[in-house]
This record gives structure tokens, sequence and C-alpha cells, in this order.
């Protein structure tokens, strides 16, 4: 494999470490520095980020570069639970390249949009979506953060 080459595929039980090293990352560069102590401290003493990895690591797909995982994404449905690029990956292409095959997955199971949502905070995830052809569509409270967050509905509709 070419350095700087993407692959996706499914994830492999010989992935768990590294996906749990991957939502670890991506949580303390994306969310601790937005959510409250306590809710960090949640999120830390109950292995949220662990346990998810350790639950739905067989519906992930990743993508690797240079036989490293630079990402993964997680769909049930039309909906795109997760999708989290390394830091170091960022700008690289493997979020498109993750959504680009989740999008076509879920073409092929019969819907005619994808969905997913992130946190007003998360400028950066928002401009990419739109940039990658989603709009948004509607906004509400995170509940799931305890940290009075906005959550954004995206939408793509699939050709």
């Amino acid at each position: 494999m070419a350095n700087g080459q993407i692959t996706v595929r499914k994830a492999r039980l010989s992935d768990l470490v590294a996906l749990k090293k991957v939502l670890r990352e991506t949580f303390e560069g994306t969310w601790l520095p937005h959510i409250t102590q306590a809710s960090a401290r949640r999120y830390v003493e109950t292995d949220l980020g662990g346990r998810y990895v350790q639950e739905s690591w067989p519906e992930f797909t990743i993508a690797e570069i240079g036989g490293e995982i630079a990402g993964l994404i997680h769909w049930r449905g039309d909906f795109i639970e997760a999708l989290h690029v390394r830091a170091s990956r960022q700008g690289q292409g493997v979020g498109g390249s993750l959504l680009a095959h989740a999008e076509q997955a879920i073409r092929a199971d019969g819907f005619r949009q994808a969905r997913l949502e992130t946190d007003t905070f998360n400028e950066r995830a928002q401009s990419v979506y739109k940039a990658l052809g989603y709009v948004e569509k509607d906004r509400y409270p995170d509940d799931e953060w305890d940290s009075g967050f906005t959550t954004v509905l995206f939408e793509k509709r699939l050709g």
C-alpha cells in the first residue's frame, strides 16, 4: 500500500486497541475542551468510548493509511452514528472517503438520504458536511453531554 493512500475496510477484532485510541484522541481534541468537568469525568470513569467500541466494533468501517487506522465510521439504517478521524489525519480526505463509503452502503440498502449530527461548537465538522452536500435540517438540545450544547442535524439526499 502506497503511503498516503486511503484504504476503507470493515473493522476486525485485532483493531480494537487502535479503535479505542481513535475515540480517546477525538474525545480529548474535540469534546473535552467544550464539556463540563462533570461530563468529562463521567466519560472517563465509565469508559464510554471504550464500551462503545467494544459493543459496536463489528459494525465499524475504518480508513487506513500506511497500515495505520486513520478514522472510523459507524451507521445504522440511514443514520451515521459516529465519524471519527484522528487529528493527525484530518484534512487528508479520510472523513470524505468514509462518508462516501457509508453513503453508498446506505443507498444500496434502499435509503434515499443519509443523516448525521454534530454540535454547534464543532464548526470544522459542519464545514466538512456542508462541503460534501449535507444540508442542515434541525437544531435541538444535546442531552448526551449535559453541557448545554445544541445538536445540529444534517441530511444528504442520495441519488
